[in-house]
């Protein structure tokens, strides 16, 4: 029963299986399959047919089941195999008929399948079953299962499965080791970074100036031809296949594309035209049309050698590539998200044709069907052999392939910085057979671009998206259905154009509870928390007391028409999204304000940008929230004071009758006290505003421009930004602050002190952040980014004018931080998670996906008093 993977001896044998597909294990009842899955797998890569039966009929003997543990079996199977997991099957799988039908959903879910058979003594078998209580079949069973087994044993690969492993005997079964491998194009560990170059189809000297262009030092031959070329910042080049066909020195391309992959200078996937050519090469007849003849015409000057050099190197090309940690795939057509990492005829056609219909439109060419337009993908898709005019990013998707062979470019994409390089054609070296048009190919496929489109279900919403589980650096963000469709309810009605929405600054907790009496919160407890998380340094900023606003602003109308909407140059909106101003005159003229003071600045230059978006708090209050104020705290204002007046007189008179109301005359005369120092509260921060005039804006964070953001630059650069931003226009308000070292008492003193003078002249309080920036890391990964510390007379607004009595006090002091705290860095990471996707330039939704998070996670149980 020997094949040609069954080794002579028992020696230790080295299983190769796939990590991500299936492997069904096949033996006679009692070979000792469940034994071997249990010490090679874990518990949930394995399913048992038997387990499969108890659970369909609390009895795993029940045969009567067998149909409905099956069915069972192989729905668990397509799931698993669906979300990429490996799956190990433990039946008997003897009969061909039980291998075919899990064989069908291995090739369903486009995943390798591999077998293992377990091939023990007859006798071995029968007196394992006969010691085992659960088994109550006769001898008889063995025979049969085994006469199964052998005649199966010469069809098993030509059922499908890619490796058989057969193992004789108990010793050799127990002396087997498992070993996992990866699929082919799982090359996630490469980092790059990248330089993703289209289609070259034959254009050396092309080719040649964008290495170049790129920074790459070419290698010569004594006969002056390029056979490699070397990044000196260790960059790596990726070609997405065709590199040959149509163009003048197909040979001259091969020999430096194939001298870069060998010496690990580049990477390399195939196109349908290295396909068609491998195939020519074998002798193998073919139609010598779009190019080949060309090929096969220069090729035939060469060497022997060197053709079968062209037949192995093209031959060995991978259908596509999974790069950087997943993030990237490269592959010559595209490729959906479901064929990602995975392996069949099925995946390698889509990677080397697209997705077609098996139609020809009326200049012969295949009708592709538009994936690019449905692509929602959380890997960037580079790919080639539709051309285009220009390489343009659709749906987290990008063609490089801008028809250089036909008079375009030459195009190459470097990545992660997702910046474009291309040179000219130097002439039309092959007429197209289709004229070159200028959309991108989600359009030219027939579909509109939708990377400005948001569908219901990318946000987490419908029968089989019950909420958003957000991917974010620093873990995964959940959030349930109910929450994520009121998030959507109030930015499909209420917010500024999407466009524009790239970020929702996330809430903030307070510094723990203050130990000092008369306190509820204190710099101390701040600095304490941060020290004990092992931040070293923060930074103190003045709190201002108006409302958070985002101001995105445009250089000019190219600018924001490029990257947000045509109409506008800039928008102002609260932490929920919405417009700042409903007056469109007054957001104007702010915005213009805002873009003069960028300019003013030199921030435009200094940063290399055409748009910038800010992180702040406009004020006064009362700009926003004017009704609040008026509804809310001057009406408690005018009712106190016109009622304890009156209730002091009445006291009076009853004391003049000779009543002791001692004790209410001191409680009414306290609460006048407090309710004046209420009242104050909020008319300290309330003005009269006439268009922009009172108006002002304090800038804490610049949140992004095109191509970066700065969640790793440290506070004190942002807060020199704004001063640069506050000097250049008395519409911007500077922020005090001052730098803190948590583990020097007496530096923790002097700031504590600095936030009691503030507090005392009537401000708010002050925000301690980690000086290291909004990524900043402590003992335990990503920290905070920022607790508030806000002063007694301002937190009567928040929790009444008598709130610092005594025995008010202590039962406030007893309030919980936990799920505020946990609020805070779920949306943080969410805030964080937005910005780096837009600075990528990802598409819409999928910005728009930390977004909705962080809006939906507003609506959770928290006090909101702090």
């Amino acid at each position: 029963m020997n094949t040609d993977e069954t080794a002579p001896d028992t020696a230790p044998r080295v299983l190769g299986v796939p990590a991500m597909g299936l492997v069904v294990l096949v033996g006679v009842s009692g070979a000792g399959k469940s034994t071997f899955a249990a010490r090679h797998f874990k518990p949930t890569e394995v399913i048992s047919s038997d387990f499969c039966r108890g659970l369909v009929s609390d009895d795993e003997n029940d045969q009567g089941a067998t149909a409905d543990a099956f069915a069972l079996l192989n729905t668990v199977l397509d799931i698993r195999l669906r979300r990429g997991l490996l799956t190990v099957v433990d039946a008997t799988n003897v009969q061909s008929k039980a291998r075919a039908e899990l064989l069908a959903v291995a090739k369903a879910n486009n995943v390798l399948s591999t077998a293992i058979v377990l091939d023990v003594p007859e006798a071995l078998a029968k007196e394992r079953n006969r010691t085992r209580p659960d088994r109550d079949f006769g001898d008889h069973v063995i025979p049969r299962q085994r006469r199964d087994l052998r005649r199966s044993l010469k069809y098993l690969r030509k059922e499908g499965f890619r490796k058989v492993h057969v193992l004789n005997g108990p010793e050799e079964i127990d002396a087997a080791v498992i070993e996992r491998e990866r699929a082919w194009p799982d090359k996630r560990e490469l980092t790059g970074p990248f330089d993703i170059i289209g289609d070259v189809h034959g254009c050396r000297e092309e080719l040649e100036e964008l290495l170049t262009s790129l920074g790459y030092g070419l290698t010569r031959d004594e006969q002056g031809r390029a056979v490699g070329a070397r990044h000196p910042q260790g960059r790596t080049a990726v070609f997405v296949g065709d590199l040959v066909d149509r163009g003048p020195d197909t040979p001259g391309v091969l020999r430096l594309a194939m001298g870069m992959v060998r010496d690990g200078d580049a990477l390399c996937v195939p196109g349908n035209h290295e396909n068609k050519l491998i195939r020519a090469l074998r002798g193998v007849k073919v139609t010598t049309t779009h190019g080949l003849a060309e090929s096969l015409e220069q090729l035939g000057r060469e060497s022997e050698e060197f053709r079968k050099e062209v037949l192995d190197f093209c031959d060995g090309l991978v259908s596509h590539l999974i790069l950087d940690e997943g993030r990237l795939v490269v592959a010559h057509a595209g490729l959906k998200e479901a064929y990602h990492g995975r392996a069949s005829g099925r995946v390698r056609s889509f990677a080397l044709y697209g997705d077609t219909t098996g139609e020809t439109d009326e200049y012969g060419l295949p009708v592709r069907l538009p994936w690019a337009r449905d692509y929602r993908g959380r890997a960037a898709v580079v790919y080639g052999h539709t051309p285009v005019l220009k390489a343009e990013w659709v749906n987290n998707t990008l063609c490089l392939d801008t028809g250089c062979v036909f008079g375009g470019k030459l195009t190459a994409l470097r990545y992660p910085e997702r910046e474009i390089v291309d040179v000219d054609a130097h002439e039309t070296w092959y007429e197209p057979v289709r004229p070159m048009g200028g959309e991108a190919p989600a359009q030219a496929e027939g579909g509109d671009r939708s990377d400005t489109v948001v569908d219901i279900t990318d946000v987490g919403i419908g029968d089989h998206h019950p909420g958003l589980f957000v991917e974010t650096e620093f873990g995964t963000v959940r959030t349930d259905g109910a929450s994520t469709l009121g998030a959507l309810e109030v930015m499909s009605r209420f917010s500024v154009d999407p466009r524009w929405l790239l970020y929702l600054p996330p809430t903030m907790a307070p510094a723990p509870t203050a130990a000092a009496p008369g306190h509820l919160e204190h710099p101390d407890e701040a600095f304490s928390w941060y020290r004990a998380a092992g931040v070293g340094q923060v930074v103190c900023e003045e709190k201002h007391m108006g409302s958070r606003a985002v101001a995105v602003l445009c250089r000019d109308e190219e600018a924001a028409e490029r990257r947000f909407a045509p109409g506008s140059l800039g928008t102002v909106y609260t932490r929920t999204g919405r417009p700042f101003f409903a007056d469109p005159v007054l957001r104007g003229e702010v915005v213009d304000r805002l873009r003069a003071a960028v300019t003013g600045a030199g921030l435009w230059d200094r940063l290399g940008t055409d748009w910038i978006a800010l992180d702040g708090e406009l004020l006064p209050w009362s700009a926003k929230a004017r009704t609040l104020i008026r509804d809310q705290y001057a009406s408690v204002g005018a009712a106190a004071r016109a009622a304890l007046p009156a209730a002091g007189a009445a006291l009076a008179a009853a004391a003049e009758r000779g009543l002791d109301v001692g004790r209410l005359v001191e409680a009414v005369a306290r609460s006048t006290e407090q309710m004046e120092g209420f009242s104050r509260v909020y008319r300290r921060y309330s003005w009269d505003t006439d268009g922009v005039a009172g108006l002002q804006f304090a800038p804490f964070a610049v949140l992004a421009s095109e191509g970066r953001e700065y969640s790793d630059a440290d506070h004190l650069w942002h807060m020199a930004t704004a001063e640069r931003l506050a000097e250049a226009d008395p519409l911007v308000r500077p922020t005090r602050y001052r730098v803190v070292d948590t583990t020097d008492p007496a530096a923790c003193a002097s700031a504590a002190t600095w936030w009691q003078e503030m507090v005392d002249a009537g401000g708010e309080g002050m925000v301690v952040k980690p000086l290291q920036g909004a990524r900043a890391t402590g003992t335990k990964g990503l920290t905070q980014p920022g607790l508030k510390v806000r002063g007694p007379e301002y937190l009567r607004i928040i929790y009444g004018h008598d709130y610092t009595d005594p025995a008010r006090l202590e039962v406030l002091k007893e309030r919980r931080l936990g799920g505020k705290l946990g609020l805070a860095m779920r949306e943080h990471k969410l805030g964080l998670e937005a910005l780096a996707r837009h600075a990528r330039r990802e598409p819409l939704w999928r910005v728009h996906e930390p977004v909705f998070a962080a809006l939906a996670l507003e609506t959770e149980p928290v006090d909101p008093r702090l």
